[in-house]
């Protein structure tokens, strides 16, 4: 049976919302791209911890902007923060199998 969007949890429904930021240098989404480490939400808050494909990201403020329009379209959700890391890196292993395909790797 498949659920909709308002019977999934807060962190499910972010994550719904954060497969529709497409990396502007690689045209694959966030989430498949396996930048996404951990969703907290609580009360009307959202903290993700999150590490980008390179550090130096030359988009970054076109994502974290991407971010926060999608999370914050969510009724029960008015900030998000981003915190990075790079422990562990990024590494292509890291996409799912979809972005790996959609790349041809």
């Amino acid at each position: 049976m498949v659920k909709h969007f308002d019977d999934l949890n807060r962190e499910d429904q972010v994550l719904v919302m954060l497969e529709q930021v497409i990396d502007p240098e690689i045209g694959i989404d966030i989430v498949n791209l396996g930048l996404i480490y951990e969703i907290k939400v609580t009360d009307n808050h959202c903290d993700l911890l999150m590490t980008l494909t390179t550090p130096n990201c030359p988009l970054l403020d076109v994502i974290e902007a991407d971010i926060h329009h999608k999370v914050t379209a969510i009724d029960s959700i008015d900030d998000v923060k981003i915190e990075y890391t790079f422990d562990p890196p990024w590494t292509p292993d890291s996409m799912s199998r979809y972005a790996r395909i959609a790349l041809g790797i």
